[in-house]
């Protein structure tokens, strides 16, 4: 029995920056990633309206969010082998369309866990885009195209979760949770009939049989190197400190003495786009230098946001979480790229560690995000710092640990055409240590 996986590498013959091709994938991708986190995240900023409907407490509230950034993480597992069946761009339409019936569904949700199993089901309804994206990008642009196509796309996923907040709390305090959710959905079904309309078919995804042995082989890889289970351990511990400060925030911000509306609080989600800024700037930083002396910095810039927060003046608070956007975003773009460089370089299937990077990514937003909230409860704000800068303090410990690790020795013969190595780009940055 085989297993059908992509081989064909990267091209050269791929669409090219400026043609139309590029244009058509370059505005799909876009509206794909906004859709998929305008969808993931609709809940978050009304988590104090859920608690004031079903009467739930806030740690339970917050199951909207980790609930299905949990599912997301499983079938990211799923979803990534699936597309080599059934292709890239029919899993991000199944995807997309998937999202938007349950998305609707929320809405019209009748009970507390009716919610709760729907926003399950969306996770694996979205799971389709993030599984799928970068190789989508890799396989169909041209070499010159992809950094800058991978960057709009993370770009789109950062204002996407920054939209998810902004359409529904505004949409909330006017016309209830209901709506908010409905309008999240609507958006999201205009990005799919972009996408529908305008993402060109694979041209490049050309399915292959391997033995299962090689694939067994493959995935030991990207589980064997010390390196690569750091960067896994990373991304949890990284995306924990973030989600928990911002799931409990709304908390913070409707209680006394600052009283906000669900609205204004929404507001504070503008910080995202500094953080689509210091990615592409640290990205570019490390192109020039090397991502191990970079990645400490937005380390350090996310803890002393975090720290800033214990203030009780609001401008304050402020600074501090878009400090810990700053950080987070530079330290997420850097790490996700080092995961596929290292695989890369030992001759491991890179879409493979990409996946296992994910995972970790979402188990960690789903569980430590939960222990946001649980902290806000029983420990007040302290609590919630304490957890967000223990994992920061994690990070730290883990970064010490990828510097200390060496780049894999070359491989002392060219792979053979059914090896992981074969079916790894060649363009990645030369310049990144591995």
């Amino acid at each position: 029995m085989s297993t059908t996986l992509t081989t064909r590498p990267t091209s050269d013959s791929g669409h090219a920056p400026g043609s139309p091709g590029y244009r058509r994938i370059m505005i799909s991708m876009f509206a794909a990633g906004n859709a998929t986190f305008v969808l993931l995240y609709a809940t978050q900023s009304l988590l104090p309206a859920f608690v004031d409907e079903f009467g739930v407490s806030p740690t339970r509230s917050t199951l909207t969010v980790s609930l299905t950034t949990a599912s997301l993480a499983v079938a990211l597992l799923i979803a990534g082998p699936l597309s080599e069946v059934v292709g890239r761009t029919r899993l991000i339409h199944i995807s997309m369309w998937a999202s938007v019936v349950v998305g609707l569904a929320c809405a019209l949700a009748p009970t507390w866990e009716t919610l709760l199993a729907l926003r399950m089901l969306a996770g694996f309804a979205l799971a389709g885009l993030p599984a799928v994206a970068t190789a989508y990008l890799r396989e169909e642009l041209h070499r010159s195209a992809q950094a800058g196509a991978v960057g709009l796309y993370v770009g789109g996923t950062a204002l996407g979760g920054m939209a998810g907040r902004l359409v529904t709390a505004p949409v909330a305090d006017v016309a209830g949770w209901r709506w908010a959710l409905a309008s999240a959905a609507l958006f999201a079904l205009v990005c799919a009939v972009l996408v529908a309309v305008l993402l060109p078919s694979s041209r490049q995804f050309t399915p292959a049989t391997r033995g299962r042995g090689n694939l067994a082989r493959a995935t030991r890889g990207v589980l064997d190197d010390r390196a690569l289970l750091a960067l896994y351990a990373l991304a949890a511990c990284l995306i924990g400190s973030y989600v928990s400060v911002f799931n409990a925030i709304g908390f913070r911000f409707t209680a006394a003495p600052y009283g906000l509306s669900l609205g204004a609080i929404s507001l504070i989600y503008l910080v995202n786009p500094l953080g689509s800024v210091s990615s592409i700037v640290s990205g570019r930083f490390a192109n020039r230098i090397d991502r191990r002396r970079i990645i400490p910095l937005g380390c350090a810039v996310a803890l002393a946001g975090v720290l800033l927060t214990l203030s009780g003046s609001l401008p304050v608070i402020v600074l501090g979480i878009a400090l810990l956007s700053i950080g987070f975003f530079s330290m997420h773009g850097l790490a996700s790229g080092w995961v596929t460089v290292r695989a890369h370089a030992l001759g491991a299937s890179t879409g493979q560690a990409a996946s296992f990077y994910l995972f970790s990514y979402y188990v960690g937003s789903s569980v430590f995000g939960n222990l946001g909230s649980t902290a806000w409860t029983h420990a007040g704000w302290t609590g919630v710092v304490a957890l967000s800068g223990g994992l920061l303090t994690l990070t730290a410990l883990l970064i010490v640990v990828l510097r200390g690790t060496r780049a894999p020795a070359a491989p002392s013969a060219p792979a053979s055409p059914a090896s992981p190595r074969a079916n790894a780009s060649s363009d990645e940055p030369t310049a990144l240590v591995a």
